[in-house]
């Protein structure tokens, strides 16, 4: 399969102004059922571009860059909480036309989706929901094995020397780690995400970006008693070998989840549907369709 480069991605989708800012979107189209996407940290829409060929047999696939990510805006002028990124993705749907639709969220996308879910349970769900896919996110960040290159990035002091000293060799280094199988990537697909990365100043932001994690911490109640208290069905999805998220959190969210089921994924890291694309589809068209 032809990897998809930086401007044949950014031809696939078109920006959507919300709230002020440019959102970058890849939207499917037709009158299938809707899958909406969030994607993960540090990376983009991207991530998918092995997937969405398979998905879109099935159903209508969204998928965005949040803000701070990919071609979206990088404004310095913005707080970058989960909770906002959870305002613009609904503003973006909603200028979508989608009213009712199933939800996934990988890593960063999963603490916004269980924003979205902790709205529902409070009775103000502004899109109908059929279910919740969650994949590979440090939900419970007391598990997670956080990379030293993301506790040096959030730490106010140091993070914006950290990020004028990231190099795409460093980079490339980092995130062969979060791969079961480190050689998967070749240089091509890593400069592509690095392009993203750094697009429309990406580096200056990146700090800020990166302190979704001190936000964890702090919403942990909601979040995870909004997973606790839902009735809407809970799918998990995880790789076995991911490095940060680690398997033994997709247990204990299958553990207190009453609605849930779970698949685990053997001899894969951090990006399922990066490394096993076709795995992880079936996996996640088995959950949303049975």
């Amino acid at each position: 399969m032809h990897a998809v480069n930086a401007d044949e991605w950014r031809q696939r989708g078109d920006m959507r102004r919300v709230g002020g800012r440019e959102l970058f979107c890849v939207d499917t189209g037709g009158d299938k059922p809707v899958l909406l996407i969030l994607h993960g940290y540090p990376t983009s829409s991207h991530d998918y571009w092995r997937a969405l060929p398979i998905l879109v047999e099935h159903y209508r696939v969204i998928v965005h860059d949040h803000l701070g990510f990919g071609f979206s805006d990088k404004p310095r002028d913005y707080s970058y909480s989960l909770v906002d990124q959870a305002d613009h993705a609904i503003a973006l749907w909603r200028d979508l036309g989608v009213t009712e639709a199933d939800l996934l969220g990988h890593d960063y996308g999963s603490s916004v989706a269980t924003e979205l879910l902790a709205r529902r349970n409070f009775g103000t769900e502004p899109i109908k929901l059929r279910s919740l896919t969650l994949c590979n996110g440090s939900m419970h960040i007391e598990l997670a094995n956080l990379r030293i290159m993301q506790r040096l990035l959030k730490a106010p002091l140091v993070g914006s020397v950290v990020a004028r000293l990231a190099s795409p060799r460093l980079f490339h280094r980092n995130m062969r780690k979060l791969f079961a199988d480190p050689s998967f990537l070749d240089d091509e697909e890593l400069d592509v995400m690095w392009t993203q990365l750094m697009d429309g100043g990406g580096r200056a932001v990146l700090p800020a970006v990166t302190r979704y994690i001190d936000e964890r911490y702090k919403f942990w109640h909601r979040w995870i008693g909004a997973l606790r208290g839902t009735d809407l069905p809970i799918h998990i999805v995880w790789a076995r070998q991911d490095p940060v998220a680690v398997e033994k959190m997709a247990h204990v969210l299958h553990d207190e989840i009453a609605n849930s089921d779970l698949q685990l994924l053997d001899g894969v890291g951090h990006f399922p549907m990066i490394e096993a694309s076709e795995r992880w589809c079936a996996a996640v068209l088995d959950a949303l369709m049975n």
